[in-house]
């Protein structure tokens, strides 16, 4: 199947209300595990049959939001066989401790309950970067750059209730997905006054990773911050601005897009350079001349905002190598479920669909 008719077809799973009983064969089980949300989704035949989006404060553990899931939206279809989890957070064995809620459980023990005969799991943007081949032109956004080179590492990262990262290599005759924990490196300040930012977030945590700041409980870190050295420094800015504490990240996102609160601007004005910072170090890091790929679900919301904000002028902003970012390719995924395309594609690997390190990562061979 062409890539760009999964992507397609896969896309416009958010019109099916429930699983097709006419399904041959049981359908794959994916699942992609948040910090707040789990988001399960049943697969057959390369299409989406349905999907739902769980609390994870809900249940004890991925067997019985699994398990609620199927429940529901299950019970037209054979019972599945075959899953794949996209975690986030960073593991290696069977057990798995999540950092950004309470969940700790063992992969064996879920495969067991759960009746299930595979049972693959990987971190969550290892998935997202399997996914960046299975892309349809319709699924990103182009962000500046020149034109991928061929055969060169991919870059992926992307801010939600965590920072994730990863990115492809060429390994063989295909690419390889790396897993790693990049949102949890030091971020570092590019002015003085996001110097004088980290300095207060250093009193409250000690180290600041680039997860602390830019991500969905970074920006609520990153208003208090800023709120603390107006208050240091005199009077508040003007404008009607809530209390830190009772400010949420969508309350700060929305009053910056509106243009509301001076403030909410800085914050997300600062949290797209910071981005950029962080993003071009990837790209440096593993010389992904074949392009950078943004995912996550704050991004994409920002829309013309993030298009306009400094961040692929701090991108590009590393000094001799200045000119070879320049050159670097970024995109914004906005495919609403990036991390199921791989997931299938870990369970499902479809031939035609497999890039080689001799091809260029373009639009058209991503499914355009």
């Amino acid at each position: 199947m062409p890539s760009s008719a999964f992507a397609s077809t896969f896309g416009s799973a958010s019109t099916f209300g429930s699983a097709s009983a006419s399904a041959a064969r049981p359908p794959l089980l994916v699942a992609d595990l948040g910090g707040t949300n789990a988001r399960f989704g049943l697969i057959a035949d390369g299409r989406l049959l349905c999907s739902a989006v769980l609390a994870c404060a809900d249940f004890s553990g991925p067997a019985a939001a699994a398990e609620s899931f199927l429940a529901v939206h299950g019970r037209e279809v054979p019972r599945p066989c075959l899953a794949a989890l996209a975690i986030a957070t960073a593991f290696a064995g069977d057990r798995i401790e999540m950092v950004n809620n309470a969940w700790s459980y063992s992969l064996e023990e879920t495969r067991c309950r759960l009746g299930l005969g595979r049972l693959e799991a990987v971190n969550d943007f290892t998935a997202v970067a399997l996914a960046v081949p299975r892309l349809a032109s319709q699924d990103r956004r182009r962000l500046g750059g020149g034109e991928p080179v061929a055969g060169t590492p991919v870059a992926v990262i992307g801010p939600g209730t965590g920072l994730g990262a990863s990115g492809l290599i060429p390994a063989g005759n295909g690419w390889a997905a790396l897993t790693g924990e990049g949102g949890h490196t030091t971020l570092p300040a590019a002015d003085e006054r996001e110097a004088a930012v980290l300095a207060v977030l250093r009193e409250r945590f000690g180290h600041v990773s680039a997860e602390r700041v830019i991500s969905g409980p970074g920006l609520v870190n990153l208003y208090a911050a800023l709120a603390e050295l107006d208050r240091r420094r005199g009077p508040s800015l003007p404008g009607p601005s809530l209390p830190g504490p009772s400010l949420s990240a969508a309350e700060i996102t929305a009053a910056a897009l509106a243009g509301s609160d001076e403030r909410c601007g800085e914050v997300v004005a600062m949290f797209c350079a910071m981005l950029g910072t962080v993003a071009g170090n990837l790209a440096l890091t593993l010389g992904a001349r074949g392009g950078l790929y943004l995912a996550g679900g704050i991004v994409p919301r920002l829309g013309p905002v993030f298009d306009r904000s400094r961040f692929r002028e701090r991108f590009e902003a590393k000094g001799r190598l200045a000119g070879w970012l320049a050159a670097v390719p970024c995109w914004v995924i906005t495919h609403p479920l990036p991390a199921f395309l791989g997931l299938e594609g870990l369970l499902q690997p479809i031939p035609d669909q497999t890039l080689t390190p001799d091809q260029t990562l373009t639009m058209e061979t991503l499914g355009a």
